[in-house]
This record gives structure tokens, sequence and C-alpha cells, in this order.
């Protein structure tokens, strides 16, 4: 994982005076009313961002920004983010899906300081009117999972990797923010469905690629809201014979807890934000019911096990 560093006004506005003469691209975008702004020199970052999320207003003044250069005095992979102006260096950066996500993480900063709305690193679908969110550490099958349940016609998405959520009353709504979803190569070996969708060429090193999921599952099928009734926590351990656990509140949290709410990718931890989160999931926790999956058979027997709890058609 890359490493994050915080630091003062005074030194982001030096680095900023460091790599204006740099600029080339500025691009503002949208990612859940925030105006994000991204700032860099490189020309296939910035296209596959464009294609990633929604426009907005060149008149618009940013909530927050991101600047993406190489630079030989840092390691690869560093973050230096100023928390006061909401400002992040993303320095000798090659994975767009850690750009990607710092971004979706500026905009649950600006969010959750501000809004009370609260960023979930998972995917979230709706299934007739039931918001259904799945969330784990990486390798644990979250997009796999995911996509195979949107073979069900009656399945539609909100956010197949992070989704923003907040109290409404007695329920808990969950809001997407991107346009297209950057999706890996295997996911059209496991489900054949969604074979084609990106040409092999397009994929970049990481063999991931930006894609609209609409030629696949159709237009109306992208949801930009839910209300949220199920959360289901996969995780991938052989030694576990039990394939499914129904979790009460407090064992929840004990469980998003450490493992770091399932996010590496916030950008501030102190006992400030951890306040904001735990009282966030509390409410959360005392809305929905929580299972925990245990992933360890194959793509379509895990599959299934998640449709039986979300009361999905068997049929795939």
């Amino acid at each position: 994982m890359y490493t994050i560093t915080l630091i003062s006004q005074d030194e982001k506005e030096t680095l900023v005076q460091q790599f204006t003469p740099r600029i080339r691209y500025e691009i503002k975008s949208e990612i859940y009313g925030c105006c994000i702004k991204f700032i860099s020199d490189n020309l296939v970052i910035k296209d596959t961002w464009q294609e990633n999320f929604y426009a907005i207003s060149q008149n618009v003044r940013s909530h927050g920004r991101i600047y993406l250069f190489d630079d030989p005095a840092y390691s690869a992979d560093t973050v230096i983010f100023d928390p006061v102006s909401k400002t992040a260096f993303l320095l000798n950066f090659r994975y767009y899906g850690w750009v990607k996500s710092l971004a979706l993480s500026l905009a649950g900063d600006i969010l959750e300081d501000e809004h009370g709305i609260f960023s979930i690193h998972g995917a979230c679908v709706d299934i007739g009117g039931v918001g259904l969110c799945l969330i784990g550490t990486s390798g644990s099958g979250k997009t796999t999972q995911t996509y195979g349940l949107l073979k069900d016609p009656h399945t539609r998405i909100v956010g197949d990797d992070w989704f923003f959520s907040r109290v409404f009353g007695p329920e808990i709504l969950a809001y997407g923010s991107e346009k297209n979803f950057y999706i890996r190569q295997d996911l059209e070996t496991v489900w054949k469905e969604f074979e084609g969708l990106v040409k092999a060429g397009d994929y970049d090193n990481e063999k991931r690629a930006v894609a609209d999921i609409r030629w696949i599952i159709g237009k109306g099928r992208i949801l930009p809201l839910t209300t949220l009734r199920i959360i289901i926590v996969l995780k991938r351990d052989p030694e576990d014979r039990n394939t499914v656990e129904t979790l009460g509140p407090d064992a929840a949290m004990k469980m998003f807890e450490e493992n770091n709410y399932f996010n590496p990718h916030l950008l501030v931890n102190n006992s400030y934000k951890k306040a904001i989160r735990t009282r966030y999931l509390t409410e959360l926790l005392n809305r929905t019911t929580v299972y925990l999956v245990n992933t360890t058979g194959t793509p379509a027997e895990t599959q299934r096990l998640i449709r039986s709890l979300a009361g999905v058609s068997q049929a795939i």
C-alpha cells in the first residue's frame, strides 16, 4: 500500500508552487455533490479519470484537490495530504485503482466532517427496493459476488466498490457517485455474461479498465440510491467450516473497528474521526441485518448462499 503523510497549509503551498509549472490538465468532477479537482500532467490517468467520474461545471469552485505527478525525490506511491484545505498530492502512482479510491476518500473526508455522510468501501446493490452491500478485506470476493448478483434482472447496482451513506430518519440511505466502474479482466472469466465488455487491448497493466456496464445489464439498472437493509461481510478462511453467521451490532462493530472499517484508503485517522465513524456505525448496524459469509467455496457456491440470504432467484 501507499504511505500517507499529513502536512500543514504552508507545506501545501510550497508543493503547489513546485508542481504548478508542470500542470497540463485540470479536470473538475462531481463525487456525490463534491467538486473534486484533478490536476496532473498524466494523459492516461486523466482520460481514465474522465471515464470514471461525472463531469461538473468548470465554474464550480472545488471542495478538494488532487495533484498527481511523478517526482524522483519521493518514493513510489506517496500520498501527502493537507486536511485543512483538502488537498492531496499523489506522487509516483501507477495504479489507477488507488487514484480513484483516494479521490472517493477525499470526497468522503469532506462529507464526513461537514455533512454527516459516511464512506463505505464496498459494493451496494438494490434488490426489489432492498439495499444490500458487500464488504470485506481485499481478495474476499466482493467484486465477483456483486457482478454475480447482477446476473439477476431484478438486481440493480448503486456502486461496485465504494458508496456513501447517511442516516435519514429511521432509514439508512446509500448513494453512488461513479459514472462508470473500474472492473477486473478476470470478471469475464467467472461470469461469461460480461465477456467482451472491454476489448482485451484496452485493459491496463493491472488487467483492469473503466467500463460502462450498461452495455451488458441495461441503462435502467444503475441507481443513484437505495435504502440499505442487509450487510454481507465477506471473509476467506479455509480453516473455518462455517459458511454463514449472523452478527449482532456489537460483534459487527468490533469487526469493523478491527479491520479499519474495511477501508484502507481513509486519509485521516484520529480520535475525532473515530468518534464520527463510531457514531455512524452504531446507527448503521442497529438498522440493518449483518451476515458474515465465508467465501472458501467456488464463486457459484458463494453466490447461491448470498442469494439465499437476499431472497434472489437461484438461477445462475
